[in-house]
């Protein structure tokens, strides 16, 4: 998905942080997400950031527990190999907002259901 490249490309030009669609690196995502929610950013100025930062996750999930991604009505999900939805975007809002974490989201779809 173009907005997970985007959200790479703009960790490593923006911040040097290298994302390399492991697991592992979504701990570095949530990190980056909780940094920007402490500097009191309002959501609309990081609605865009966000958005890339959901898709990254939801690309993890995808590569990671054999996922693909669907689209329903202009809604994007992430469908794992057991028939689970997932909302990436939205877990990476509940992130920015204290209550979310793409971390472990990306752990409960590669568990089984």
């Amino acid at each position: 998905m173009r907005w997970a490249a985007d959200a790479v490309a703009m960790m490593w030009e923006g911040a040097r942080v290298r994302l390399d669609y492991s697991a592992q690196s979504l701990w570095r995502v949530d990190r980056m997400i909780e940094e920007i929610r402490r500097e009191g950013a309002p959501y609309a100025a990081v609605e865009t950031v966000l958005r890339g930062f959901g898709a990254y996750g939801g690309e993890v999930v995808v590569r990671w527990a054999g996922g693909e991604w669907v689209e329903a009505q202009g809604v994007h999900w992430v469908r794992t190999w057991d028939g689970r939805l997932w909302d990436p975007f939205d877990e990476a809002r509940r992130c920015f907002a204290g209550d979310g974490s793409l971390r472990l989201l990306c752990r409960d779809a590669m568990t089984s259901g």
